[in-house]
């Protein structure tokens, strides 16, 4: 490691995001990398330095982002909830206290904006409104990442359930025959990430780079599981029946509702797509690609 590496800082660095940047990072080689954690003392090896980084106690960020040129901020939604915007500005404001020179803020589509007030997706809209603060901080540079619909969901939150069928498959409260979905194998973020860091000149002013291995319906991510030896199905079920049946599901129609309406992306991203892949100097996998390897016929059984 040369002395003259710059130094990233990786907020959530053992989550699905912050932990694929870190490992992308690694492998690239040209950057230092310390590693973001509230728990610092149970992954000692997980990056070139790991420090404590808690957004419950925001005095610990500005110490964490001290002597870092750069800065991967993203937030859990889900474990903050009403609290993500002022987690989120808390770091933005502290990354700039440090100097930082380069900030990466994960952000998703305003569904608020784009749906003209008719569809509440707090967990896309809340991150979309940190974007005004990033930009208005004065930074060198600024670039938002923006990440798909895991593919990782279908083997955890969305992973098939038994039907009243008996079948094993998905109730949800979306039209399957709309091509609606942007995925991708989140452990692939890391290298669009990267690129942003190492390219700034390309996208360092705003530029959002979302990850997208591919663009499908539900239809179509059935046919091709099934294809390759599941025997899923898929009912479509009224919105207003889907919220009823768990904590969180209304707010999961919505989003699937606000899909359907606009896409995930919210809007003709094709450019936006093909410059993140530029930038990062790859393709992102397949949908079919990553279920041939990861979601093996026995398992889902």
């Amino acid at each position: 490691m040369s002395d003259n590496q710059k130094l990233i800082a990786v907020v959530g660095a053992t989550g699905h995001q912050g932990g694929a940047v870190v490992r992308a990072l690694q492998a690239n080689g040209h950057f230092k990398v310390r590693a973001l954690t509230r728990n610092p003392d149970k992954h000692p090896k997980l990056a070139d330095e790991v420090v404590l980084a808690d957004f419950n106690r925001p005095e610990t960020l500005r110490a964490a982002f001290s002597g870092a040129y750069g800065v991967f901020l993203v937030t859990n939604a889900w474990e903050a909830r009403a609290e993500e915007l002022k987690q989120a500005l808390a770091a933005v404001n502290a990354a700039k206290s440090a100097g930082v020179q380069h900030l990466i803020w994960s952000t998703l589509p305003n569904v608020e904006t784009i749906s003209s007030g008719k569809i509440d997706v707090p967990h896309f809209t809340a991150k979309a409104q940190v974007e005004r603060a990033v930009s208005e901080a004065g930074f060198a540079y600024h670039t938002f990442v923006i990440a798909p619909f895991y593919y990782q969901n279908l083997l955890g939150a969305m992973a098939p359930q038994k039907q009243a069928d008996g079948a094993l498959g998905w109730a949800l409260p979306l039209n399957p025959e709309r091509r609606v979905i942007h995925m991708g194998d989140i452990t692939e973020l890391g290298r669009i990430v990267v690129g942003a860091f190492e390219h700034p000149e390309l996208a360092g002013h705003g530029e959002h780079l979302p990850l997208v291995g591919d663009f499908l319906s539900f239809n179509e991510i059935v046919a091709t599981l099934n294809r390759q030896g599941h025997n899923f199905s898929f009912k479509q079920v009224p919105r207003e029946v889907f919220a009823t049946w768990f904590p969180g599901a209304a707010e999961i129609a919505a989003m699937l509702a606000y899909f359907e309406a606009h896409t995930y992306l919210g809007s003709d991203s094709r450019e936006a797509i093909a410059l993140a892949n530029d930038v990062a100097s790859f393709r992102p996998t397949k949908f079919a690609a990553w279920t041939q390897a990861n979601l093996k016929v026995s398992a889902v059984a």
